[in-house]
Parts: C-alpha cells; sequence; structure tokens
C-alpha cells in the first residue's frame, strides 16, 4: 500500500522529505554497510537536497545514483547532476568516487550503457536486477517519473533493461537517459514529493488504477511513499 503524507506547503515537503531520506539512509547502512540513494531534478527535490545536507549524516558508505539525466555536459544548466552539485553535493562531505553521474554528453545510446555496467558492478542485485535502497522522484504534471514519459516505448522495454536512452522526449531537451520502469520497480523503495496546484491531477491519477498514461501509477505500490502538500494533495487520497 502506498504511504500518502499530506504536508502543509512546499517547505515542510522538503524538511520532512530530507528528515525521512536520512532516517532511511542511516537504517541501511545499519544493516549491511552500504547504501545506494538516487537522484531526480525538479524544484522539490532541489530544496529537499539543501535540507538533506544540513542533516546529520554520516555520508560514508553511502553511494548516490541517479534516475535520469539530460543529454548535455554536466556544467549545463539543464544537468541533473549540475543541480545535485549545487544543492547537495557542495556541501554534503560526500566522497567523489561514491557520487556516480550519468553521463548525458556522450548521448543517450552510450550513456545508458555506461550506466547500466556501472550498476552492475556496484549494487547488489534482486530478483536479476540491481537494487537500489532509495529513489527520490519528482512528478510532472503529465504523470511521468525520472524520464519515463506517457505512453513512451521505454515503458515496454525488455525486463532486464536497466538504463535507457532517449531521443524523443516530448520536453526539452528531447535526448535523455534514465533508469527504466522496472529498475524503479526494482528499488527497496521510491520517494515521490510533488508540490503546488499543478500537480494535484497527476498525483490523483498516479494513486488510481495502473496505466500506461500515467508513468508514476506504474510503480511498486507496497515500496512507494508519496510527500505532498496540502495543493498537491488529491481529495479523495487513495491507495
Amino acid at each position: 500500500m502506498t504511504r500518502l503524507t499530506t504536508c502543509a506547503d512546499a517547505e515542510a515537503v522538503a524538511r520532512r522529505a530530507a528528515s525521512d531520506i536520512a532516517r532511511h539512509l542511516q537504517r541501511m547502512r545499519a544493516e549491511r554497510a552500504v547504501a545506494h540513494l538516487a537522484l531526480s531534478g525538479g524544484t522539490t527535490p532541489t530544496r529537499t537536497y539543501e535540507l538533506l545536507a544540513r542533516e546529520q549524516l554520516d555520508w560514508s558508505g553511502i553511494e548516490v545514483w541517479f534516475a535520469d539525466e539530460r543529454c548535455v555536459k554536466p556544467s549545463d544548466a539543464q544537468s541533473n547532476f549540475r543541480l545535485a552539485r549545487e544543492s547537495l553535493f557542495a556541501t554534503a562531505a560526500i566522497p567523489p568516487q561514491q557520487i556516480h553521474r550519468m553521463e548525458g554528453e556522450l548521448g543517450p545510446e552510450e550513456g545508458a550503457e555506461l550506466y547500466s555496467a556501472a550498476l552492475i558492478a556496484n549494487v547488489r542485485a534482486r530478483a536479476g536486477l540491481p537494487a537500489l535502497d532509495l529513489v527520490v522522484l519528482g512528478i510532472g504534471p503529465d504523470g511521468h517519473v525520472a524520464s519515463l514519459f506517457p505512453g513512451a516505448s521505454t515503458l515496454d522495454a525488455d525486463p532486464h533493461a536497466l538504463c535507457l536512452g532517449v531521443r524523443d522526449s516530448p520536453k526539452p531537451p528531447r535526448e535523455r537517459i534514465t533508469l527504466s520502469l522496472q529498475m524503479l520497480r526494482a528499488a527497496e523503495r521510491c520517494l515521490l514529493l510533488a508540490t503546488g496546484a499543478s500537480k494535484a491531477d497527476a498525483v490523483a491519477a498516479m494513486l488510481a488504477e495502473p496505466s500506461r498514461s500515467v508513468p508514476a501509477s506504474l510503480l511498486r505500490r507496497e515500496r512507494l511513499s508519496v510527500i505532498v502538500d496540502d495543493a498537491a494533495a488529491p481529495t479523495s487520497p487513495r491507495s
């Protein structure tokens, strides 16, 4: 069952999310000595990362990954890596070798292939797929997560695919790299954040029946936690 938490405003969502992320990572490290965290871009995650950087969290043994990336240089303003570097990495004491960025500048196919190899080499497998401990996600007004868009062919990828190249994103830039839906479903936990009235319909659709027209609704419900503000909250929460 999806766990839905509603907060008063966007700042409260970010505070709750940062606290939840830190607590989950600490628990994973205590159990296995290593934890694997994947980050996404977006306004709400950005504030969450800023607050996470202030948490009293020992980053040793925490490997940082990405849920998706635009095919741009890491210095580009559209880069998710740059966003994370400025909001989290610049403040938190994360050893550089524990940060695994998607090399978007290599293009969708080569970048996806290299990232798949890195996941296989570094993340423990469960049911045949590397299992990340926590994936932080935003949601678009159209219900997309990572760079998995409504009705896209990426939703029908090979069940063993880890990372996919995207050449036809409906949002610029058109070329991207994304974790597959199977990788998101294999994660120990996904934490989805949404703020603002523009996300309310997407959140409601995500919590309704699974549909390829709402990729977020295809996440594994029993491993999904959702934190929203009052403006983004569905009028009748469903799991």
